[in-house]
């Protein structure tokens, strides 16, 4: 082959590429839509008339959302040949984080327990076995779990503002729990590492909110 015929199977392998990476970020711009409104909605937790019919309505609200999301999922998975996955996961990796993150917070408003991988690759429609190509990556869910304990720190202190006493307490059950199942875990991952550090903190700081209700007899009102 001449140089020229090369360069021009080069250029042809580079469209291809590049064709497939628009298509790609289109779907992802339609992620990042369904991420932007299910943000919105599980805000309003903080700033509750009533909590159990906030929670209950949001968690409503969300699932909704997730409809169209598990769809972009499956046109992503269409898009994307299995051998091509690690090519182009970077893409979708810090999306498929904050949706890992909503669920597991769903997960907890609903019934005050930990959605595994597993719960929540079924619904965004994924897998978990690298097997099958598109899956959710256990950095992306590990991740989500750390943002989760910083949200759940916020809303430990809305809900005493709010005057429920109760969900702290569950909050520092989860979280303590949360952070002893870290402890066991070896986290290569620089980033992972990092928010860790962060779980540590976010704990004290449940801590001291769950502290302050007992010192001032707050506790006491949920005995009565």
């Amino acid at each position: 082959e001449c140089v020229l015929e090369v360069f021009g199977d080069i250029e042809t392998c580079l469209k291809t590429e590049y064709n497939l990476k628009e298509k790609i970020r289109e779907i992802l711009d339609q992620l990042e839509q369904h991420s932007r409104r299910i943000s919105t909605v599980l805000q309003t937790i903080h700033q509750p008339v009533d909590i159990n019919t906030t929670k209950s309505e949001v968690c409503t609200q969300v699932k909704v959302v997730f409809t169209d999301v598990r769809i972009c999922y499956s046109n992503l998975s269409s898009l994307v040949e299995k051998q091509d996955y690690f090519k182009f996961c970077n893409l979708w990796q810090g999306v498929t984080t904050r949706f890992s993150f909503y669920l597991s917070l769903v997960c907890f408003l609903e019934c005050g327990k930990l959605a595994n991988r597993q719960d929540i690759a079924d619904q965004l429609g994924l897998n978990i076995d690298k097997k099958h190509g598109f899956h959710l990556e256990l950095d992306d869910y590990l991740c989500g779990l750390l943002l989760l304990a910083s949200e759940l720190a916020r809303f430990a202190v809305n809900c005493v503002t709010a005057g429920d006493f109760q969900t702290p307490l569950a909050i520092s059950k989860f979280v303590h729990e949360l952070e002893s199942g870290f402890r066991l875990l070896n986290l290569k991952n620089d980033f992972l590492r990092k928010k860790y550090d962060g779980l540590k903190y976010e704990s004290k700081k449940i801590e001291q909110v769950v502290y302050d209700i007992k010192i001032r007899g707050l506790n006491s009102k949920l005995e009565a």
